[in-house]
């Protein structure tokens, strides 16, 4: 791959550093920095940018900063730095706006039904805003129900996986032939079969709720970055995209 490039190496450096400020700041960061509900108190319009740059965990960044480096890096020396800036932040927004779309249908498809059996949005809202919620919506929504929507309100979004997963599918795209390994599955497999499986589980664990990647993960967040990675890719090689318009 060569030298690391200009602008992987400042995306690493930034989520370096929020990582950083997280652990020193906890709590505080994720309510100003991370992807909030936009009808939850914590919400504000920035978090669409800056959850990007936040990260769960050790592990969490430590998987998205090695696959920022391994295939944004090829990307940005075909493209150069402002189109693949442009393409990963793009993909970035793209996973958070079918992230808080999904959200929004499980928020609105719980609270009809609550407003439906008797309660007030106004009291909902009054509940879950505290963390709480009442024991009798499980009988009214049944448990995979409240718990989207439960999830949906107070569980805000971070990481640069929805980029990522922009940044894998162009790779894949740039470089079809190109061996990778899941980790659980140590076989070479080409980039053309291996990135559209990885996709695929996302969206089977999104639909189901089970996740072979475990608990906690935005999955819709994942595959909304593929999907507008893809929209980009094929609009750009339909195009005859001029690399000279981001020089």
């Amino acid at each position: 791959m060569g030298r690391i490039t200009d602008a992987v190496k400042h995306l690493l450096i930034i989520n370096v550093l929020f990582f950083i400020a997280t652990q020193l700041l906890g709590q505080q960061m994720y309510d100003l920095f991370a992807l909030w509900f936009p009808k939850n108190e914590h919400f504000q319009l920035w978090q669409i940018v800056t959850h990007m740059f936040m990260h769960g965990g050790f592990m969490h960044i430590l998987f998205n900063m090695y696959a920022l480096w391994a295939f944004g890096t090829p990307l940005e020396q075909i493209w150069g730095r402002n189109k693949f800036i442009f393409f990963y932040f793009s993909a970035g927004l793209g996973a958070a706006l079918i992230h808080t779309l999904v959200n929004y249908y499980y928020f609105n498809d719980g609270m009809q039904t609550l407003i439906a059996n008797g309660f007030s949005q106004t009291d909902v809202l009054d509940i879950i805003s505290q963390g709480k919620y009442d024991t009798s919506w499980r009988e009214l929504m049944g448990e995979s129900s409240m718990q989207n929507f439960l999830a949906a309100y107070m569980t805000p979004a971070v990481g640069a996986s929805g980029a990522i997963y922009g940044v894998l599918v162009a790779f894949g795209m740039m470089f079809p032939n190109a061996e990778l390994m899941l980790i659980f599955l140590p076989i070479p497999i080409k980039a053309k079969y291996f990135i559209p499986i990885i996709i695929a589980l996302d969206l089977f664990s999104g639909v189901t709720g089970y996740s072979i990647f475990g608990q906690g993960i935005a999955h819709f967040a994942h595959v909304g970055g593929a999907l507008f990675g893809f929209i980009m890719m094929w609009y750009w090689k339909r195009n005859q995209f001029n690399n000279n318009r981001w020089n």
